[in-house]
């Protein structure tokens, strides 16, 4: 018996403490962020080796977006019971799954399966590892201003998606192999960052006997419904801008500038992308309204500096109006997704978590595919001109109406002092 019992302490698993654990599922959100979008600068390879025509890429990318939007609706919700640590670790695993996919897998059906398939992790991860560190680094700092996890989860995600085009160019442009070593190389470290995250601790209560599954209900919090679609609006339209330059940067890169380098493709979408996490983390000690105020107007100027570098056309003005706009669009995600958990039940955190990602992820989606549509009977200038238009005024307007509800969005997100 004493035998037995002396056992016990052998088989568990060693775990870390919250605040390790915190910066853990911070580093495994960045990687598994940054592995969606290492093809980016890929695709111009991947379209000089089948010779298909651009909407095809515009498809590739719409399956990673539609992955991530059925995770949401049918996966995205289930860590409030079945756990972060759990859910998180089966999301990082998927993702190396679809690394195994593009290695063994190259004709466009393999890449449209292998994106949807990572789209499928990214979507089971971006509300799990969102509301995770938001609890740890609660349990870990619990006097600490929310807002600091919040900017730290959204410099993950939005970090992760930046450093991913980076780290394709590198490959394309100086590695062998480019459509081959990426996948493989971060198949390993996905596998790595699994079993790191088993030794995380868990943040919710697991009960006994899972509830009936259900998909994700597609409802708004009760009693928070107009705070939380002006939320969603905001995230859809920061999304579309970011999904321009994540699917089809380096095909205006080669039309619009005559710039097919495939490191430069990668540049200006990390430029961008970098933008929205550096601004998130650094601006994060300021007011929230004035971060609103700070989104609203790089919205508005970074969008239509992108629109002058396109016209005139100058590579170098529309980088520096991307970093300008997507410095803009993360503080509106981050704005939003606050807004998202401060009207959200407690017990339906990852349900509403979940809710907001779906949409923003439409966002990401819809446009581009539009975009890759129009591109087929008009030239990438007008087409880019359009776009600018409507997300300029969507942007511009989310921000605003939460920018006047900031004061009672901030004082629910600070919570306890």
């Amino acid at each position: 018996m004493t035998g037995e019992l002396d056992l016990r302490p052998a088989r568990r698993r060693p775990r870390i403490r919250h605040g390790a654990g915190f910066w853990v599922v911070a580093v495994t959100f960045l990687l598994v962020m940054a592995y969606s979008t290492v093809p980016t600068p890929l695709y111009p390879l991947y379209q000089q080796r089948d010779g298909f025509p651009p909407f095809v890429i515009t498809a590739i990318f719409a399956a990673y977006a539609v992955g991530v939007i059925v995770s949401l609706y049918v996966a995205g919700h289930v860590s409030d019971w079945l756990g972060r640590r759990r859910v998180l670790v089966i999301a990082v695993l998927i993702s190396a799954v679809s690394a195994l996919m593009f290695l063994m897998w190259t004709e466009v059906p393999g890449l449209i399966a292998a994106r949807f398939v990572n789209g499928v992790s990214i979507g089971i991860l971006t509300a799990t590892a969102t509301a995770h560190l938001g609890e740890l680094r609660s349990v870990a700092r619990p006097q600490e201003n929310a807002v600091i996890a919040a900017s730290v989860s959204g410099a993950a995600n939005l970090g992760g998606l930046s450093l991913g085009p980076l780290i394709g160019g590198i490959f394309a442009e100086f590695l062998p192999a480019p459509l081959m070593l990426p996948h493989l190389v971060f198949m390993v470290v996905l596998i790595v960052a699994a079993l790191a995250v088993l030794l995380v601790p868990e943040t919710v209560e697991i009960p006994e006997e899972a509830p009936r599954y259900r998909p994700q209900r597609l409802s708004v919090p009760p009693g928070a419904r107009a705070p939380f679609l002006v939320a969603a609006f905001g995230a859809f339209s920061g999304f579309a801008v970011l999904g321009l330059f994540t699917s089809l940067a380096p095909t205006f890169l080669v039309s619009t500038f005559l710039a097919p380098d495939h490191l430069l493709a990668g540049a200006t979408s990390f430029v961008v992308f970098a933008a929205a996490a550096a601004g998130q983390l650094l601006l994060a000690p300021l007011p929230v309204r004035t971060q609103f105020g700070i989104a609203i107007g790089a919205c508005g100027a970074g969008l239509l500096v992108v629109a002058a570098g396109a016209v005139v056309p100058a590579l170098g003005v529309f980088i520096v109006g991307g970093a300008v706009a997507g410095l803009g669009v993360g503080l509106l995600f981050k704005g939003a997704v606050m807004t998202a958990t401060s009207v959200a039940d407690p017990a339906r955190k990852g349900e509403t978590l979940a809710l907001i990602f779906l949409i923003a992820y439409a966002g990401l989606a819809i446009p581009v595919l539009l975009v890759g549509a129009a591109l087929s009977f008009a030239t990438p200038t007008a087409v880019l001109l359009v776009f600018i238009a409507i997300v300029l005024v969507a942007t511009t307007l989310a921000g605003a109406i939460m920018r006047r509800r900031a004061p009672r969005v901030r004082r629910a997100a600070t919570g306890q002092r």
